[in-house]
């Protein structure tokens, strides 16, 4: 594949999925100005990979992994115990009702799940992959991304009946 082709199926790429990776990193962090870095920080790292596409078997899948893979690097470093607090800028109107009350629950409870099992959760029940194929993407075993599954639903499921019992 010549450099040309591939410079144009990357830029083709990321202007086509930038929205659906700010989703699932947004699923992940929980913030939406970290996620917005994630995917900066993985589409950056997806444009370096694209020199080499004629290796890359699976553009979608390999950005998807390194979404993944900078998402829980970036837990293991020490500045993640800093938090920021604010006002949310003028414009932004905040959900209202029942469904931001969901949203709300569910991203709180994603929050208190480790990086890797909140990226099983975001891979399976988002992203809509399978075990398998889940599994090969975090690098895992099918039985622990099962295991992680598990444990992580029921997390979600304490705390949406603790919520709205």
């Amino acid at each position: 594949m010549r450099q040309a082709d591939a410079d144009a199926a990357v830029r083709a790429f990321v202007e086509g999925r930038r929205t659906a990776l700010l989703r699932s990193a947004w699923l992940l962090c929980g913030n939406r100005d970290e996620a917005e870095d994630l995917v900066q920080s993985t589409l950056v790292k997806v444009v370096l990979g694209g020199r080499r596409l004629e290796y890359i078997d699976n553009l979608e899948a390999y950005a998807r992994r390194t979404l993944v893979n900078t998402f829980i690097a970036s837990r293991r470093r020490f500045w993640w115990r800093e938090h920021a607090y604010g006002e949310l800028p003028e414009g932004v109107q905040p959900l209202t009702g029942e469904d931001a009350d969901t949203g709300l629950v569910v991203r709180a409870a994603l929050a208190r799940l480790g990086p890797k099992q909140r990226a099983v959760l975001v891979l399976r029940y988002w992203e809509d992959l399978s075990v398998s194929e889940t599994a090969e993407l975090l690098s895992m075993r099918e039985n622990t991304v099962k295991s992680h599954a598990l444990r992580g639903l029921a997390v979600l499921r304490a705390e949406m009946t603790e919520a709205f019992v």
